[in-house]
């Protein structure tokens, strides 16, 4: 599930961003490590639905981009923490106005058109239901 970071290869600086958290559960991820550092089995409780393995595997890649941070305390028994790194804070951050879209266009909905019948005009390219046996 490894993936290899090409820098030539993109074609904008958002292409590289997308190849940075595409993947079902980095931004979950990023968002609930922007909370507070965590341990893996916080973490894994954090993101309902995620599997041990598919979140271990995006912490690594998210580790090797430079965007999570892996502490490994010397204690009994063993402790690891995951948190943002800097790099991985400003990405958080550049993804505030993709949430703020998302909630307005998707979750609320898009805004009716300008005259539509949700407004209470009708248009005449609205679809309207024939009356039948009307005189």
């Amino acid at each position: 599930m490894g993936t290899t970071r090409r820098p030539g290869s993109y074609v904008c600086g958002v292409d590289a961003a997308i190849d940075v958290i595409g993947g079902k559960w980095k931004t979950f991820i990023i968002w609930e490590l922007s909370l507070r550092p965590c341990r893996f089995g916080e973490l894994r409780r954090q993101v309902p639905g995620v599997t041990e393995k598919v979140l271990a595997a995006q912490l690594r890649e998210l580790e090797a981009d430079g965007i999570v941070h892996r502490e490994a305390y010397d204690e009994v028994p063993p402790r690891v923490e995951y948190s943002l790194t800097p790099r991985g804070a400003a990405l958080n951050e550049a993804l505030v106005p993709l949430e703020a879209w998302g909630k307005a266009n998707i979750i609320a909905g898009p805004p009716a058109p300008h005259g539509s019948a949700a407004a209470g005009e009708m248009r005449e390219d609205d679809d309207v239901a024939l009356i039948t046996g009307a005189s």
